[in-house]
């Protein structure tokens, strides 16, 4: 089974930016999706960002759109989510996913395990 691994996140002020990276064990097929869910306290997993691995087309959250930015390395298996004008909503634990689509927060791919996700705090 595939792994996925998060880094990055932290704590940041409002109108700051945070880095997160998320690196694959096996690459992904090109058909597949690899993005980014986030948690925040109370709620559900919900997407945040995704790129498709065999194409050029970026994904966003209506919530997210504008601000943050997903960069592909396929030599390096590795997704970056480059988080900009931060606000306090988007504290919470942010992992990555791979599926077949974009509900690949609810329908994950069996053959990727979920990350131990990274923390993100955004203090207003």
């Amino acid at each position: 089974q595939g792994q996925l691994e998060e880094s990055g996140g932290g704590l940041a002020q409002a109108g700051g930016s945070l880095r997160l990276s998320c690196v694959a064990s096996e690459r992904p097929d090109s058909s597949h999706v690899l993005g980014w869910c986030r948690q925040g306290p109370g709620n559900t997993r919900e997407f945040v960002a995704a790129t498709r691995w065999g194409g050029t087309r970026a994904y966003f959250a209506d919530s997210v759109k504008d601000r943050f930015v997903i960069v592909r390395d396929n030599a390096k298996d590795t997704v970056t989510l480059h988080m900009n004008s931060l606000k306090p909503q988007d504290t919470g634990v942010y992992y990555c996913a791979v599926g077949s689509g974009l509900d690949y927060c609810q329908q994950p791919l069996r053959g990727f395990a979920w990350g131990q996700g990274t923390q993100v705090s955004v203090s207003s």
